[in-house]
């Protein structure tokens, strides 16, 4: 009897870790801009990509050029800073997608509206 308690419990031991790893090996990992980076003329990347919740964007730029700023539609499509807005900084920042469209703009002068912005619709 014990001995059926102890493989029950491994048996859902091994499942949950399955699970785990099923879940972790879901996420991907995207660099905005590929081998360009985070730059002008950015705008079309996500095109033709197929984003998960759960998936990460690798933002690659110079930190004293430019910034990343997560917006609402709003912001993305009139290229403003909502107040709240989440401002990054580093020039290597690593961003998790939510579900739905997730925004990002420069919001240094004239930046965004040289295509330095981005929409990704994750699933």
């Amino acid at each position: 009897m014990t001995q059926g308690r102890g493989s029950a419990v491994a048996l859902g031991l091994a499942l949950l870790c399955l699970l785990i790893h099923s879940e972790i090996a879901e996420s991907a990992t995207y660099t905005v801009g590929d081998g360009n980076g985070w730059t002008f003329n950015t705008d079309t990347w996500p095109r033709g990509k197929r984003f998960r919740a759960g998936d990460v964007l690798v933002f690659n730029y110079n930190p004293s050029a430019h910034n990343v700023v997560a917006v609402n539609r709003g912001g993305y499509s009139g290229c403003t800073t909502p107040r709240g807005s989440r401002v990054f900084r580093s020039g290597n920042d690593r961003i998790t997608l939510s579900k739905g469209t997730n925004y990002f703009i420069c919001n240094f002068a004239g930046h965004c509206q040289s295509g330095m912005k981005i929409a990704a619709t994750a699933v």
